[in-house]
């Protein structure tokens, strides 16, 4: 009986740690994202891209930087290989969910090298996991180094808005 007895507590001191050890949505969105950016200095392909949605769309900070999964995929495979990728370090992050839970967005500041970027996105929860379905990486320029920047980037700019208007 005593056997009994200790048998049916440990199971329930087991069942309760684990229900008590449950992650909420927030936690497994920043594990996702902690993960994600870690698979890319590792330069993990594999994992990096495992953790996108398969019709997500990645943003980077060129403006002709706009791709679909495959897209991206193709371009940052030599990075990849190289063994080579990018290395961002989370300072801060913020995210929101729906009611439902099903879905979320963010924002973060990133130390990269490029210096701080912002990145910001919406993740889904698709079969039980989570994945990245947009994510917009942009460099962020202090205000008062904007008007030095916009005459740095002019000449580009005015020529690719051509190219956008002539479309």
């Amino acid at each position: 009986m005593k056997k009994l007895l200790l048998f049916c507590f440990v199971s329930f001191v087991t069942v309760a740690g684990q229900s008590f050890a449950q992650t909420t949505p927030k936690e497994k969105i920043t594990d996702l994202l902690e993960n994600w950016h870690q698979a890319a200095a590792r330069a993990d392909y594999e994992d990096y891209f495992g953790l996108m949605a398969p019709e997500s769309v990645f943003i980077g900070t060129d403006a002709t930087e706009n791709w679909t999964k495959p897209e991206f995929m193709e371009w940052s495979k030599p990075y990849f290989d190289k063994g080579k990728a990018w290395s961002f370090s989370t300072l801060e992050r913020n995210i929101f969910l729906a009611e439902d839970e099903e879905l979320a967005w963010f924002d973060e500041l990133l130390d990269t090298q490029m210096g701080i970027c912002r990145g910001s996105g919406v993740v889904v929860k698709e079969n039980g996991e989570w994945k990245i379905k947009h994510y917009v990486l942009s460099i962020a320029i202090p205000n008062e180094n904007v008007d030095a920047v916009t005459s740095l980037k002019a000449e580009f700019d005015k020529k690719f808005i051509s190219e956008l208007k002539a479309q």
